[in-house]
């Protein structure tokens, strides 16, 4: 029971689009609060197309559910679910940076290379979120056996100051927060889904490891080995396409680095990492047992000079933003907080 409850009123102004995607769209906006409080978050809304459909919108209240108490480093923060109007709306932790496919980019458009260690870097800290939500458990101390199934480069963001978070958990599975058809439907990016993901097949946490194996090889190689013309050709190569050595594709993946790669991107279960803890010993000896390795700060220094700015994206007006941006322009809740 709670001691007391806080009756409290703020308002979040929508500043700018962020990002829209399939199924939602993230803003930038300004949380107000009493005395000129201003804090800036993102906001986090469904399509109007999904917004009466049940389905999408208890998913949506799912995920804002299950995510308020991911408290980790590496993972993007929620901060409230609302509602005003008939929209559901997220407010999460605003990053500042660049989400991992816009990050290519910029290296392929600027004719760079990322450095070996910083990719291993990179994935190490993915691993890290994975491994704490992985283990996450309800207030009973039962384990909600989250598993992400979207982990893509769209997905994980790097803010300007270096740190990585792993982002999007809506199409996660965890017990009683997300209905879930697994089995009968395929969810998540078909050139990162792990084989049984793609095959139909119930998944565990170490779908989510393979999926974070074929980022490092795209981090390593600048492409995805497995993307095909279409989703469905990328399906059919994530289960069947050989996996390479990849000593043979790039010289700077030595013996040990090829080996963790081959067990991350292992088809049989039995002979891939069990789970993210162990993923992540092997990323961090790799970059740390002779000493100094990357830090936030080698991160946070490459990618600000690799955009030349510490400031947001510019972010085009998305086809069919306009009109949501203006009804959600305002959004004026009346929250009660224990």
């Amino acid at each position: 029971m709670a001691l007391f409850t806080i009756q409290s009123e703020f308002r979040y102004e929508i500043t700018r689009l962020i990002f829209e995607g399939g199924m939602g769209v993230v803003y930038e906006a300004e949380q107000h609060g009493a005395r000129d409080f201003v804090k800036r978050v993102a906001i986090k809304v469904i399509r109007q197309n999904y917004a009466n459909q049940k389905t999408f919108i208890d998913n949506f209240i799912g995920e804002a559910k299950l995510v308020a108490d991911l408290i980790h480093t590496n993972i993007a923060q929620t901060y409230q679910l609302g509602e005003t109007r008939g929209v559901y709306f997220i407010a999460m932790e605003l990053i500042r940076g660049a989400n991992l496919e816009q990050f290519n980019q910029q290296l392929a458009d600027k004719r760079r290379t990322l450095p070996r260690e910083l990719a291993v870097f990179i994935t190490s800290r993915v691993a890290r979120g994975l491994a704490y939500a992985h283990a996450k458990t309800d207030k009973d101390g039962k384990p909600l056996g989250i598993v992400h199934r979207d982990v893509s480069l769209k997905n994980i963001m790097i803010a300007f100051e270096g740190d990585v978070k792993l982002t999007d958990f809506g199409i996660a599975k965890a017990r009683g927060f997300l209905q879930d058809n697994e089995g009968e439907v395929v969810a998540g990016k078909a050139d990162y889904m792990s084989p049984e993901q793609a095959n139909f097949q119930v998944t565990d946490k170490r779908s989510d490891l393979f999926s974070s194996g074929v980022v490092l090889a795209h981090l390593l190689l600048g492409r995805n080995i497995f993307k095909g013309p279409t989703p469905e050709e990328s399906r059919q190569r994530i289960m069947k396409q050989p996996i390479p050595d990849f000593r043979t594709l790039d010289k700077r993946i030595d013996d040990r680095l090829n080996e963790i790669l081959q067990r991350t991107l292992a088809r049989d279960l039995n002979q891939r990492y069990p789970n993210a803890d162990e993923l992540l010993y092997d990323l961090e000896h790799y970059i740390y047992h002779q000493g100094y390795g990357p830090t936030n700060e080698t991160l946070g220094k490459f990618i600000r000079e690799l955009f030349g700015q510490a400031v947001p994206l510019a972010v085009k007006e998305a086809k069919g933003g306009t009109q949501l941006l203006e009804h959600t322009a305002r959004l004026a809740v009346k929250n009660e907080l224990p």
